[in-house]
């Protein structure tokens, strides 16, 4: 945690804290529950953390008032979060990659604690994910994928099926593609 900037004794919001952090964004910002649901503010909020984008991410000029008002309920919330020294579970994804960007010994150490790294489902993962196998992988030695691009289905979660396509191309000095075109689980 110091490495990026938290104090050790940093907490972990579960949904219910985030609930209470989203209302009280709304409610300094004059917004009722009608106007902005809590859990659609969270979960959009999720959605774009999920694609490491920040606030700005949201359309100021959009036609759709909701939209206009998460840009400030996310930095509010981000705000509100920081002052507790509090992380939600996106938080911990994000602060993954700053750490294994700042830290680069903290990198290396789990780096080699962790020889090999299996991803299964790989077509679900989002970007903040692929981001901290690519952080932790660089040079993709001992990753292994498994997926199928066309049963991605997590996409309304943030997931990203370009994960998984652009895979070999992330890369390219190891990556080995194996198809496999017969079905083994099932009989017709």
């Amino acid at each position: 945690a110091p490495h990026i900037g938290l104090s050790r004794d940093f907490v972990i919001y579960d949904r219910n804290d985030q609930l209470t952090v989203m209302k009280q964004a709304l409610k300094a910002e004059g917004l009722d529950d009608g106007a902005v649901p809590p859990r659609l503010a969270l979960s959009r909020i999720s959605h774009i953390k999920n694609r490491m984008e920040g606030p700005g991410a949201f359309d100021d000029d959009s036609w759709n008032p909701r939209e206009r008002h998460l840009g400030v309920l996310y930095e509010r919330y981000t705000a509100a979060l920081t002052e507790a020294n509090a992380l939600d579970f996106d938080d911990l994804l994000l602060k993954s990659v700053d750490l294994f960007e700042k830290a680069p010994a903290v990198r290396d150490r789990y780096a080699g604690q962790f020889r090999f790294v299996m991803v299964d489902e790989y077509q679900d993962t989002n970007v903040l994910q692929a981001e901290i196998l690519y952080r932790l992988k660089p040079d993709g030695n001992g990753v292994s994928v498994v997926g199928d691009d066309a049963q991605s289905i997590y996409s309304f979660r943030a997931a990203s099926v370009d994960n998984i396509l652009t895979f070999p191309d992330r890369f390219e000095q190891k990556a080995k593609v194996v198809t496999l075109e017969q079905n083994y689980r099932s009989t017709q």
